[in-house]
């Protein structure tokens, strides 16, 4: 249980005691305010001693670490606690982490979330549990609190910082909430019915965005395929979008929407993933994905392979029809072990039905190859002579002729 020594925490702290709750107490001492931090750190461990309840105290040096990473006082501090609460409750085993946030509360976040500019996620609230978050007291407002504290002599201490306006959601606190509370007595009631009106809303969205992406999204093995001429038909496309890509970590959404209409090979980075325009679709893949330096070796007894591709080799009397997936070639001309291994910056092959040599690099910009499929194509070959981009074009130098007196097939399954 998150508790600061406020009386929100406190109510909490008392109503987990009453119900005989198993519970430790988690403090945080953001030493921000000298003297008063080391109190209410005292006040919080003497106050866990009395109920015989156990207290964890943890000291960081906000200032210190928000003027490094240059962030404000207010995002390092719940980043800081929040990392701590999560490794409590995986060293201790705890089910949940209980935290104080009340009605107001998620008043103050929905104004905070509409005056920077928000999402439908924005507009609706704190949420009662959020992964293992719990939050009990969210149902009450802060009078319903302060009210119960008094009536049950409820200790606790006031911090000083909430009676100035320095921080953005003390001004939204002491300044513009009393006035929209006279101008509407029963605002938080209006609240909880707006909020609730919205949650429908979000969930409609939601039940949309699944449905359009079951038809316009392809998830691939190792990547995922965004086809465009599918979405430009739905006039909210951006909207679909954003609600499929900001879970990857993508915020520069003018650069994603401009993707759109943008020439091939263009792509936007989020933090973990590529967006790549690839003509009519955009691919959505990890940056982890990258060109493997792995070869496999395949030996002359091998009939089949399973990894990295499933391919299969066998000997037949004549060439029937070749395919993109189904070559044929001279096996007296292989040498074995064969590899299979992704292409590297400098190889050359000879495209089949050509008299001369060719670089990959320039074959997969004639063949308009995106950022992944070259990343992602496998080259098989003997002696590091390329007999086949496997799946796409064989190598002319291996292919049977009239002299040819063993013929090889090779299937490969897409």
């Amino acid at each position: 249980m998150a508790v600061s020594g406020g009386i929100d925490s406190m109510v909490l702290v008392h109503l987990c005691h009453q119900l005989n709750l198993d519970f430790a107490i988690a403090h945080c001492n953001f030493q921000l305010r000298g003297v008063e931090s080391n109190e209410d750190e005292a006040f919080v461990k003497s106050h866990a001693e009395k109920m015989q309840v156990p207290v964890f105290i943890e000291r960081f040096d906000t200032q210190t670490f928000a003027d490094q990473h240059k962030l404000s006082i207010q995002v390092v501090a719940r980043n800081l606690r929040y990392e701590w609460f999560y490794s409590l409750l995986a060293n201790h085993n705890f089910d949940y982490i209980l935290t104080a946030h009340h009605l107001d509360d998620s008043l103050e976040t929905f104004l905070i979330n509409f005056t920077r500019g928000s999402g439908m996620e924005g507009f609706t609230g704190i949420p009662q549990q959020n992964d293992k978050i719990v939050r009990p007291l969210l149902v009450f407002s802060r009078n319903d609190i302060e009210v119960f504290a008094q009536d049950n002599n409820v200790e606790w201490r006031e911090d000083s910082s909430n009676a100035t306006d320095k921080y953005w959601r003390n001004k939204l606190r002491h300044d513009v909430i009393p006035v929209l509370k006279a101008l509407n007595p029963s605002l938080l009631s209006s609240f909880e019915n707006t909020v609730l009106h919205l949650k429908q809303t979000q969930s409609l969205a939601e039940d949309a965005v699944k449905s359009l992406y079951l038809s316009v999204v392809t998830e691939e093995e190792h990547h995922t395929v965004i086809d465009l001429k599918k979405l430009l038909k739905y006039a909210n496309y951006k909207a679909y979008l954003y609600e499929w890509l900001r879970p990857f970590g993508f915020s520069d959404w003018t650069a994603v929407y401009d993707l759109l209409a943008a020439q091939s090979g263009k792509q936007v980075l989020s933090e973990s993933h590529i967006l790549l325009k690839n003509r009519g679709v955009l691919l959505l893949f990890p940056k982890q994905t990258t060109i493997s330096e792995e070869v496999y070796w395949i030996t002359k007894e091998q009939t089949d392979v399973k990894v990295p591709l499933k391919m299969s080799f066998c000997n037949v009397s004549d060439i029937s029809n070749q395919t993109s997936n189904v070559i044929f070639v001279d096996e007296a001309l292989l040498q074995f072990p064969l590899t299979l291994r992704r292409w590297q910056e400098g190889d050359v092959f000879q495209p089949s039905g050509m008299t001369g040599k060719k670089k990959l690099s320039k074959f997969f910009k004639d063949e308009k190859y995106s950022l992944w499929d070259k990343a992602n194509a496998w080259l098989l070959c003997s002696d590091n002579k390329i007999v086949w981009i496997v799946g796409k074009r064989a190598d002319e130098r291996f292919k049977p002729t009239a002299n040819t007196t063993k013929i090889l097939q090779i299937n490969y399954e897409a």
